[in-house]
């Protein structure tokens, strides 16, 4: 009988559990392989989303030799119609665990129930899925160092086969989706993105291990090397599984090897947290701050999202992400604590701003990154501890390499002077902008508003 295989945040050919189940399923007959282009998502995912999805859509379907079928609507609608179109008995899904993903899932089975048709799912975006990691209570863990470590003792098992051939069958595409992928593509002021595909992903996967990864644990703190493996656009997709990249490890040991473990160990856990907890999408995991005064600036904020704050290294990663779709981890840090705690922004508001123009927004990773560093999520960051965009630029870039590369009003400024613009008398000379606060007094002022929720 003809399988069906929905994909989601699974765009690859290699690694996929749930490919395979859909193959085994048609039994010899006919594989369709379906991707829903849904306008409720899709226009709310911000033009570099929808390029860098588009452009790895493109590439998967190169891979599958043009049998990549387009579908666009409600999953809840076009998936039932096109299991009845092509005979389908079953329809196959990596399982998705997100709040919203999870409901329109059980939306779209209960459809394909009533037709008749079977809903499989099989293996997810994650090496350990989510829910699968428990203390010895069996309660999930609410603080990442233990996390970690279980979640190595859990372990994962090796990386599914590739299936040498497909009975693939190309069903039609529907011409919005293939409008929508054309407009996102050709869209104005794209960034800069990375080669799409799963091989792209692998080749600068590879290229890394071999040439950064001993170096991973001293270098990745500093954005001015390129000394990170930049996979996170790819594994929000889908397009390498995470699994796949710790297999590539092998049994590599280090302080380089151990670390790049650890951080999709980080991954691996938000996902989780939001698992359990769903609501902490969009609001505060935890409700220490419950009552925190928060500020809405908007011309301080335009300027945080223009990278014109008048603070180098805070400038400099917000340009790189409008340039590039992507910030390193270290200024993500550092742009977060700025808007959070400088400007006294809710961190929702940022966490919008970056889920819009980063490709590898993910919202699990995201915005639970962006309650660390508010002070509100789990293993959080204190409240009371400020980043201070001086200091964190003099000791992350200590040679000005970064600044100088996005902010060229201070290319004339050398070494680690251009942190400090206006402690030089030509400082200013090619227009960069005067601060919009003053970070001690902005400081103080957070830790008065702190001290007012605790007194409360």
């Amino acid at each position: 009988m003809t399988a069906v295989l929905w994909l989601r945040r699974d765009l690859r050919r290699r690694d996929h559990p749930a490919l395979l189940a859909a193959r085994d399923a048609a039994g010899g007959a006919d594989l369709v392989i379906a991707f829903v282009v849904d306008p409720r998502l899709w226009d709310g995912g911000g033009p570099v989303r929808r390029a860098w999805l588009a452009a790895n859509l493109r590439a998967l379907d190169e891979s599958l030799g043009g049998a990549l079928t387009l579908l666009h609507g409600d999953p809840r609608a076009v998936l039932p119609a096109l299991a009845q179109r092509v005979s389908a008995s079953s329809l196959h899904v990596s399982r998705e665990t997100t709040p919203s993903g999870s409901r329109r899932d059980d939306a779209v089975r209960e459809a394909l129930g009533a037709t008749g048709v079977d809903w499989v799912e099989t293996g997810t975006p994650y090496a350990v899925g989510p829910g699968l990691v428990t203390n010895g209570s069996d309660e999930p863990y609410k603080v990442f160092t233990p996390f970690a470590r279980a979640w190595r003792r859990h372990g994962w098992p090796d990386p599914a086969p590739t299936p040498r051939e497909l009975p693939l069958r190309h069903a039609r595409n529907d011409a919005d989706a293939t409008a929508a992928l054309d407009a996102a593509l050709s869209a104005p002021d794209l960034p800069a993105l990375p080669p799409a595909g799963e091989d792209a992903a692998l080749r600068r996967f590879r290229a890394f291990r071999d040439d950064h990864l001993a170096g991973y644990d001293d270098d990745r703190d500093r954005p001015a090397l390129d000394a990170t493996s930049r996979m996170s656009p790819y594994l929000k997709l889908g397009v390498v599984h995470p699994r796949t990249l710790l297999a590539q490890l092998g049994e590599r040991s280090g302080t380089g090897a151990d670390s790049f473990r650890t951080e999709l160990a980080w991954r691996e856990f938000y996902a989780d947290v939001l698992h359990h907890n769903p609501r902490s999408a969009w609001h505060d995991l935890r409700p220490a701050l419950q009552g925190m005064r928060y500020d809405a600036p908007e011309d301080a904020i335009e300027a945080w999202k223009r990278g014109e704050t008048g603070y180098p290294v805070v400038d400099a990663g917000m340009r790189q992400l409008l340039a590039e779709g992507w910030m390193h981890n270290r200024v993500r840090m550092i742009t977060a604590s700025f808007l959070t705690k400088d400007l006294h922004v809710w961190w929702p508001v940022g966490a919008r701003h970056f889920l819009d123009h980063l490709a590898d927004g993910d919202l699990a990773s995201n915005n639970h990154g962006w309650q660390w560093v508010a002070g509100t999520g789990t293993d959080a960051s204190p409240y009371f501890r400020v980043f201070n965009p001086v200091t964190q630029g003099e000791k992350f870039d200590p040679d000005g390499e970064y600044v100088r590369r996005w902010v060229p009003e201070l290319r004339h400024l050398p070494g680690k002077a251009a942190h400090q613009p206006w402690e030089h008398a030509d400082g200013y000379t090619h227009g960069y902008p005067e601060r919009v606060v003053d970070h001690a007094a902005e400081r103080q002022e957070a830790l008065d508003r702190l001290a007012a929720v605790k007194g409360r």
